[in-house]
């Protein structure tokens, strides 16, 4: 029996005395992060927020098994907001239709969730009608003549069924009762709303494809009116993608079971208290960055060496720089790329690597005081 079938669904029930622990680390721990984003620039607020919101986006794709482009993600977010950066490209249409989709939920967290709007997220998320090569119903609930919802793998002629969603002619009903749920000012604090929203709304499955991602942005909409602040700065969706196996382990687990989700919140919330944690990552890489410019600007490097250094400081960035390296980046010789890397050596900002002769690399400062 699946939890939709049970008598008493959807009325969900925990272990409040179980979680109440937990709850309180986690609203302990939100109210440091943004404790210590208050002591931020605005400036460096908005690129802390820009990197939350741009692994957010790239890491829920690929929790789907789709690998989006995170320039082109980071430049489609930037565009939208009006933040200046550098090294802006264009984006296809389906980046920009899944940014769209993630900051109309967290920019608009207070505004209402309607059947309308998700239709809208559904049609930003497939611009082409398709999922893949197949053509799906898009911007509506999926109809009854695609069949029965299940989540099924293996080879064929032994698949195996993790999970089968209420049928296309109960859509309309349990839709209803989810976004009347989800409307109510209950005193059900907006972090356990935010695991109840998600879970409820994936089990729903009412979309053909794109359920998983439009739960994760509803979570964040939640989450969003939890912090009370439009901007992100720690990424539930990237730490979903790191503990794959264990997300869907917990889904199939809660579906099989009753709708005692004591089970599913516990993970939730200790899998979003691992998101919090590990945002401050991100948080000592966008100060870093800050402490560095703000010492090489006492003394302004060239337009190839600010490229470069920007390069580096990329999340994606692999290895370390050398003279080839530096000269196929910026399109220059060698003899260039060489005395601009010794500059930088000189001056502190780039370190040299143990080694030498062909061999020789460098490397940012470890540390920025």
């Amino acid at each position: 029996m699946w939890i939709h079938e049970h008598q008493n669904w959807p009325n969900f029930t925990w272990d409040r005395e179980k979680l109440s622990a937990r709850l309180v680390d986690i609203r302990y721990r939100q109210g440091r992060l943004l404790g210590r984003l208050d002591g931020l620039g605005f400036e460096l607020k908005l690129e802390a927020s820009l990197r939350t919101l741009t692994n957010d986006i790239v890491k829920s794709s690929a929790i789907e098994g789709e690998d989006l482009n995170p320039k082109e993600v980071r430049s489609s977010i930037a565009r939208r907001l009006g933040i200046d950066i550098a090294g802006l490209i264009p984006s296809s249409r389906d980046v920009e239709g899944i940014v769209e989709l993630m900051l109309d939920a967290t920019q608009k967290y207070n505004m209402p969730l309607t059947k309308d709007r998700l239709f809208n997220w559904h049609a930003a998320l497939f611009p082409s009608g398709r999922s893949g090569m197949h053509k799906i119903t898009v911007g509506d609930w999926r109809s009854i003549h695609s069949g029965p919802m299940q989540v099924i793998s293996g080879p064929f002629g032994k698949e195996k069924v993790h999970f089968e969603a209420p049928s296309a002619d109960r859509l309309d009903k349990e839709m209803l009762a989810f976004l009347a749920w989800f409307a109510e000012g209950d005193d059900i604090d907006p972090v356990i709303r935010a695991g109840i929203a998600h879970l409820w709304f994936v089990t729903i499955h009412p979309f053909e494809d794109g359920n998983g991602r439009i739960a994760r942005a509803i979570a964040d909409m939640a989450l969003a009116r939890a912090d009370e602040t439009q901007n992100r700065f720690y990424s539930l969706s990237f730490q979903i993608e790191a503990e794959r196996k264990q997300y869907y382990d917990q889904l199939e687990k809660q579906q099989r079971a009753t709708p005692d989700i004591t089970g599913w919140l516990t993970w939730f919330l200790d899998c979003l208290g691992r998101a919090i944690a590990n945002s401050e990552t991100t948080l000592g890489n966008v100060l870093y960055k800050a402490r560095l410019w703000d010492i090489i600007n006492h003394k302004p490097v060239n337009d190839r060496q600010r490229l470069i250094i920007n390069r580096m400081l990329e999340d994606d960035f692999k290895g370390f720089m050398n003279t080839s390296k530096y000269a196929k980046i910026v399109k220059c010789s060698n003899d260039t790329a060489l005395r601009d890397i010794q500059e930088l050596k000189n001056r502190g900002i780039f370190i040299q690597n143990p080694g030498g002769g062909r061999s020789t690399s460098y490397r940012l400062p470890d540390e920025v005081v």
